[in-house]
């Protein structure tokens, strides 16, 4: 995993004056038009009855090998990254033909249960030139930390479909900001204008059942009521796979999906 640096304390138009302030109001586009919507009414999920599915994703044949980008119009990139070329994010196979960076979620069967909104933000950082992680999940109104840990200009475009896109300059290191989805959607892509090979994905889901597959390829969706689920695990170059999963009261399942080229 990539270091991080510390985010400092103060706001950068505080560090570097008016000039500075009006940089990043003026480079800033889009964001909440309005407070999102509270979590939706409904009974609680029952932990004494609630089951765990954990599924596993692998890539099927020959992983192929990672395809290089060429980072040279940016010479703080180069030195962050100490080289010209670095390793394309795209598909990544670890250990036992583990597909990593693959969406699993609940997309559909879980009824009129509701659910606590969290109040601490999941994070999505800027670091090295890359968005890390490449690809995670929030909840709708729960906030999204984007932050800049790179000494060098970064912006963050978010090309939501459902939900309203946006543009936000992140122009200095210790920068961050916080958006809020108002709906669910499954996925978001964020782009950087300035460095062109900068991509992340966020999945956007009225519900806790979601993760993102790490180097195990595995993602655990505990807690969940007894029932029947349609499972779905998404990548962004390889495309869907769903399957059907019925748990019992306190029942653990696991579930495959394979993936390839």
């Amino acid at each position: 995993m990539a270091s991080m640096r510390p985010v400092t304390s103060a706001p950068a138009a505080a560090l570097l004056g008016p000039a500075a302030a009006f940089l990043t109001v003026s480079l800033a586009c889009g964001g909440n038009a309005t407070p999102p919507p509270a979590a939706p009414a409904g009974p609680a999920v029952d932990p004494s009855t609630a089951g765990i599915i954990t599924a596993t994703v692998v890539f099927e044949g020959e992983a192929p090998a990672p395809a290089l980008i060429t980072i040279t119009g940016d010479p703080k990139c180069v030195s962050e990254n100490g080289g010209p070329q670095q390793p394309e994010e795209r598909i990544v196979v670890g250990g036992g033909q583990a597909l990593q960076n693959v969406f699993v979620y609940v997309k559909d069967g879980l009824g009129a249960y509701g659910f606590p909104v969290p109040s601490e933000p999941a994070v999505l950082d800027q670091d090295k030139c890359r968005y890390t992680p490449r690809v995670l999940g929030v909840r709708v109104g729960q906030p999204l930390q984007v932050r800049n840990s790179d000494p060098l200009l970064h912006n963050v475009r978010s090309n939501g479909v459902i939900n309203q896109a946006f543009n936000r300059s992140t122009p200095l290191e210790g920068v961050s900001f916080t958006h809020t989805f108002a709906t669910k959607e499954v996925m978001v892509p964020f782009k950087c204008d300035v460095h062109g090979w900068m991509s992340a994905w966020v999945g956007v889901l009225d519900h806790p059942y979601f993760g993102a597959t790490a180097a195990d390829g595995k993602v655990v969706l505990g807690n969940l009521p007894p029932g029947t689920y349609t499972i779905e695990a998404w990548h962004e170059s390889l495309g869907t796979r769903t399957q059907h999963v019925t748990i019992g009261a306190k029942e653990s399942k696991d579930v495959g999906f394979t993936f390839a080229r």
